[in-house]
């Protein structure tokens, strides 16, 4: 999810990404004042965990930069409303809620998708609602822009993801069915996966769906394959009973009703590709 990145392709984007820059400040450092907003503390600064390695959410644009993307933007918007500052850590998705709930962090805040899965080990606020897309190269050669045409090609995902599982169960229907399955491949981080469509390793990519319109746009290699799968609400992750949650619960609804929320999608370039809950 970035505006200001000149790619020449995602190659690039993987290049420019795999530094581990700060965005709004990251790393381990801990929470060392508080603010007081609605009667008790808040960390200052709020310490998010997020995989910056999903643009438009967030990425590092420059190495050794600090992240910026929609997220990062609604992070700094909701830590304003509680009075403190937010601070963005860089941390793998796969191990992300772990590292909430060791409390390397006060909350997830990295295009997280809402699950019953996920609620068994967080709490979440939900912010917008986001669809899954194929992303194929141009003038989609393998013709994918389905579940049911992606059988028997080969599919790139970022591992740890909702968007893995969901893939691999559709992938099982399609057996079931008696249909070739998906052959996926996982990678560590997003830029990754979408470099391996680049390079031809696979047939097509498979993320949400602002995400392949911001490869997309920055790559015309590639191309949209099809209309969004199954929206889903993303979501701020907090441990159990954090007493964040009904703070960010309210910051939320303020950066609705305020129109923020619109315009940091307006901005990241995400109108088509997401729906606002409010």
């Amino acid at each position: 999810m970035k505006r200001f990145l000149p790619l020449a392709g995602v190659a690039a984007l993987v290049a420019t990404l795999a530094a581990c820059g700060g965005g709004g400040s990251s790393g381990g450092s801990s929470n060392t004042t508080t603010s007081t907003s609605g009667g008790s503390a808040v960390p200052n600064p709020i310490v998010f965990c997020s995989d910056v390695t999903y643009p438009p959410e967030e990425s590092y644009p420059t190495p050794g930069g600090q992240a910026v993307g929609s997220d990062v933007d609604i992070a700094n918007d909701v830590a304003k409303q509680l009075g403190s500052t937010a601070q963005i850590k860089n941390t793998g998705f796969d191990g992300i809620i772990g590292s909430l709930n060791s409390k390397r962090c006060d909350a997830i805040i990295s295009g997280m998708n809402d699950t019953a899965e996920r609620r068994k080990q967080v709490d979440f606020v939900d912010y917008l609602s986001v669809g899954q897309s194929f992303m194929v190269k141009a003038g989609n050669p393998n013709h994918i822009t389905s579940l049911a045409s992606a059988a028997g090609h080969t599919v790139s995902v970022e591992a740890g993801t909702t968007d893995r599982d969901f893939l691999a169960a559709q992938s099982d229907k399609l057996t079931k069915a008696g249909k070739p399955a998906i052959q996926i491949k996982t990678f560590p981080k997003d830029t990754d996966a979408a470099a391996a469509l680049k390079a031809g390793r696979v047939d097509a990519y498979f993320g949400d769906s602002p995400v392949v319109v911001y490869y997309v746009s920055k790559d015309k290699s590639f191309a949209v394959g099809g209309s969004p799968i199954a929206p889903i609400p993303i979501g701020i992750a907090l441990r159990k009973n954090s007493p964040l949650e009904p703070k960010i619960k309210t910051a939320i609804s303020t950066l609705y009703s305020n129109g923020t929320i619109k315009k940091i999608v307006d901005k990241w370039g995400m109108t088509n590709a997401v729906t606002l809950l409010h």
